[in-house]
């Protein structure tokens, strides 16, 4: 079976040194996530072994994807085949025509945070905030702005998919959760960043994009995945260093 004709596609999102220095940085911030569900009075309500667990199974995840359809193009696909000799690698060019792109879903930049964002809304903000309203309208003008910033500055990348900035996406989630947490009456930045800044970038990157999916020439495309994983997860990362700014 070939790889065009599997469900489940196996392929790296990110470089090899890029994913050991995202777990790092996950693992580091643990001791973060521990003072700030003690120490900040809005806390996650969500056990920090549980959040390390959710960011860890994202980033091991970010290898899955799951086929969702196909798109026929009339462009010519264009494939990087990889040669590695002595040490030493190259990447060849390769044309096909008459070919389709398959669209697939990352687990660990898309399904992974998806649910986990549908745990706090109708979890966490339900229980736990004072102000279930107000909660939801903060999330959702948060929401908003993060996707149209990255909307704004995503951009289709021949070969690869949709590209986007890898720092955009958090530091305008942290500057508008910051901004927006306090209106009011407080809600907890966490859910306000974490929500905001994922679902903002895979919206604003991915999924208002798909109309560019045949020009792309490309003969895979994951949402969440190869272009904006990094964005996705750097921001879910923020969203907890955010709390521990806050402290």
């Amino acid at each position: 079976m070939s790889k065009e004709d599997r469900q489940v596609i196996i392929f790296r999102p990110i470089s090899i040194f890029y994913f050991i220095l995202m777990f790092l940085i996950t693992i580091l911030l643990l001791p973060f996530m521990i003072t700030a569900w003690r120490i900040f009075s809005y806390s996650l309500k969500v056990s920090p072994i549980v959040v390390l667990i959710v960011f860890i199974a994202s980033l091991i995840c970010s290898y899955i994807n799951i086929r969702v359809g196909e798109i026929r193009v009339r462009e010519p696909i264009v494939v990087y085949r990889e040669i590695s000799f002595f040490g030493v690698r190259w990447y060849i060019p390769e044309v096909r025509y008459g070919t389709k792109t398959i669209v697939t879903v990352n687990v660990g930049g898309a399904l992974i945070p998806v649910l986990f964002s549908l745990y706090l809304l109708f979890n966490v903000v339900p229980r736990y905030e004072a102000n279930v309203s107000i909660a939801y309208l903060k999330i959702l003008v948060a929401f908003t702005l993060v996707t149209i910033i990255v909307y704004s500055v995503a951009r289709p990348i021949e070969g690869l998919g949709i590209a986007t900035p890898s720092l955009i996406p958090p530091l305008s989630t942290a500057l508008i959760s910051l901004f927006l947490y306090p209106i009011y009456i407080k809600t907890n930045p966490f859910i306000i960043a974490y929500v905001s800044g994922t679902l903002g970038t895979l919206v604003g990157a991915d999924i208002l994009n798909l109309n560019k999916i045949p020009r792309l020439r490309s003969p895979i495309v994951s949402i969440g995945g190869a272009g904006t994983f990094d964005g996705i997860y750097i921001t879910g990362i923020m969203a907890i260093f955010l709390i521990w700014l806050l402290i």
